[in-house]
């Protein structure tokens, strides 16, 4: 188990677990050897047993200052090392939710001896202890930052080793090849059968072919945890806002018949066939008088360059002008998809795309006021977006840019074996070793310190 810098892994720490503000129920949280003794001597039980006395991990009573005055009502949970998350004694305070009693608590706690908690200390622990590994660690916080049930049911996947199950595998097949090599190298005089033969070969490439379809689940992985930006853009009035507001399913944009009603970029996140995607409606692009519209009209174009797909809409009513036509070239210049959206089709049921000479990746015909097209729409949308990235969550995903970086060289050092397989042992090993550390960065066997600090640095305090 790898070695992480940081205060004293003997402190016992301590720590809000629920979110700040009001609510039913608040949560105080320690870890470690003191957890126990610190929560006797502040709480009061209502039936006068002590929280040392055993035989039950729920206690009902108060928690009480120095002097014996009630803090508030709580609820206390035991859970005694290995059975707890840190598989260190483990204790959580229910309070009732609230700024007001969970920060009077977890002072007290600090009083008595107990540390704040860094940023994901207590999944830190739970990692050092050998309780799980970094792939599971790390789910931790894709669960908590799940923004759709595709992307929670991945990070539950991971949470339940099917990422590491994957990689240990490959690692141990590798751990066996090693070790036929090297004993290849260091008794090359004794009479024993070819250690380097055709069927190791062929167990590595096997292994290798396994870990390249893995990496190549980096970008439906990427997608699940960060999601896609799209923008809708166009000139004033061609129906950006009554688009955006058909595909958010909420009146969240203004409309009117008046050009120029929306002045700034505006975000709503939702879900197309599992993916977040970040969806903005943008001011009409158009030279505008106005102070305020020209600053909209500026980031229009800045959330056009930055996103990761174009919706362009025209309308069918009017036709296509030279300056869409200038407009859709400016963003093909950027290599970004542009999905060309032909809106009004209940007022000009007969429009068709223009003739501009543009790749756009599809063109589509919607009406933003009676919904026709839409599903089309939200299904090209998903087709620019996933591309080639298949979502499988029975198996493992890799989610993370480490992660990928690592995959890669594991994948980069068996092609270097398996290439130049008549090489003498001796160089044969080099790149299995590497392969076998790169693997063993992504569970957490060989991680960098640094690598390590700054997964758990993103954590919350308190998980």
């Amino acid at each position: 188990m790898p070695h992480v810098s940081g205060p004293h892994s003997d402190d016992t720490i301590a720590a809000i677990s629920t979110p700040m503000g009001e609510g039913g129920i608040g949560i105080v949280r320690l870890s470690g050897s003191d957890s126990i003794a610190i929560a006797a001597r502040i709480f009061k039980s209502a039936t006068g047993r002590s929280l040392n006395d055993g035989g039950r991990p729920v206690f009902y009573g108060e928690v009480v200052d120095a002097d014996g005055t009630p803090i508030d009502e709580v609820l206390v949970h035991l859970m005694s090392q290995p059975h707890s998350y840190t598989r260190e004694d483990v204790v959580e305070i229910n309070a009732h939710g609230g700024p007001g009693p969970v920060r009077a608590i977890l002072d007290r706690v600090m009083s008595e001896g107990a540390r704040l908690a860094q940023p994901g200390e207590f999944t830190q622990r739970a990692f050092l202890n050998g309780r799980i590994d970094l792939v599971q660690a790390e789910a931790v916080i894709d669960r908590i930052r799940a923004r759709t049930r595709t992307a929670l049911k991945a990070a539950d996947a991971a949470a339940r080793g099917t990422l590491s199950r994957e990689i240990t595998q490959a690692s141990a097949t590798l751990v066996g090849a090693l070790s036929r090599i090297e004993a290849a190298v260091d008794f090359p005089e004794e009479d024993l059968p070819d250690l380097v033969d055709e069927p190791l070969k062929n167990s590595i490439i096997e292994t290798a072919a396994t870990l390249n379809a893995l990496l190549a689940t980096a970008d439906a992985g990427r997608l699940l945890r960060e999601g896609a930006s799209v923008a809708i853009i166009g000139r004033p009035n061609v129906g950006k806002s009554s688009l955006f507001n058909t595909l958010v399913r909420d009146a969240r944009a203004i409309v009117t018949a008046q050009p120029g009603t929306t002045r700034d970029v505006l975000e709503e996140t939702i879900t197309i066939e599992g993916v977040p995607v970040l969806l903005s409606d943008t001011a009409g692009l158009r030279d505008a008088d106005d102070e305020v519209e020209r600053i909209g009209v500026e980031r229009a174009r800045t959330a056009a360059r930055e996103a990761d797909v174009v919706l362009l809409v025209i309308d069918a009513t009017e036709g296509a002008v030279a300056e869409e036509q200038t407009l859709a070239r400016s963003v093909a210049e950027t290599d970004t998809p542009i999905l060309l959206v032909i809106n009004k089709i209940d007022a000009a049921p007969d429009s068709s795309a223009p003739d501009w000479n543009i790749n756009f990746t599809e063109t589509c015909r919607v009406s933003a006021v009676n919904e026709s097209g839409l599903s089309e729409l939200e299904r090209a949308i998903a087709n620019v977006i996933m591309g080639d990235a298949g979502i499988d969550i029975g198996r493992g995903l890799i989610t993370r840019a480490h992660q990928r970086d690592s995959l890669r060289r594991a994948c980069d050092a068996l092609a270097s074996l398996t290439s130049e397989f008549e090489r003498s042992p001796e160089f044969l090993s080099i790149d299995l070793r590497e392969a076998i550390a790169c693997l063993g960065e992504i569970t957490g066997e060989t991680t960098p310190d640094h690598i390590l600090e700054q997964i758990f640095a993103n954590f919350c305090i308190g998980k």
